[in-house]
């Protein structure tokens, strides 16, 4: 029965080495003082601190883009145009060019950059850029202020403040 439980524990030590789990290291490398060694564990990516993770105040608060208002209302706004670019930690969302079957030497494009999370009009950058086509294929691109722009912008923001209400009344 002996030998059965040293072949056991043999081959339990074996398998644990192979997964990888026992890492030797060098005391060295290491600090003595503890304070020192968590330091460096959590500089170096290797812990948590629990009391970081409850308390909600300090750094920063990142969300979802599922649950940021802003960002799905503008998705919803600009769902007729193709994306180039929707980047949610960077809080850009660019279009293609794009023009209706009507007039296909203009098109626009639109860039929008979220500058907060909170649902307020000077937290959207809306930027549109239309491009004019001569019949040679010679462009001009210009960055336009148009009503188009002002309209946009408050559709995202109606959008967003339904969307608001909405997650409100589920909780």
């Amino acid at each position: 029965m002996k030998l059965i439980n040293i072949f056991a524990l043999v081959a339990l030590l074996i398998s644990l080495n192979s997964c990888g789990l026992y890492r030797p290291t060098d005391a060295r490398e290491f600090p003595p003082d503890p304070e020192l060694r968590v330091k460096k564990n959590i500089e170096e990516g290797r812990g948590f601190r629990l009391m970081d993770a409850i308390d909600n105040d300090k750094g920063t608060n990142f969300e979802f883009a599922s649950s940021n208002e802003l960002w799905r209302a503008t998705l919803d706004v600009i769902d007729f145009m193709p994306l180039t670019t929707a980047n949610y930690s960077g809080g850009i969302i660019v279009t293609d060019w794009y023009s209706d079957n009507e007039n296909l030497s203009e098109s626009l494009k639109i860039t929008v950059r979220f500058l907060s999370n909170e649902i307020r009009s000077d937290a959207v950058d809306l930027k549109i850029f239309y491009k004019k086509c001569d019949t040679l294929n010679v462009c001009t691109i210009s960055e336009g202020q148009t009503n188009l722009n002002n309209e946009l912008k408050k559709q995202i923001l109606k959008k967003a403040s339904i969307y608001k209400t909405q997650s409100k009344t589920k909780k």
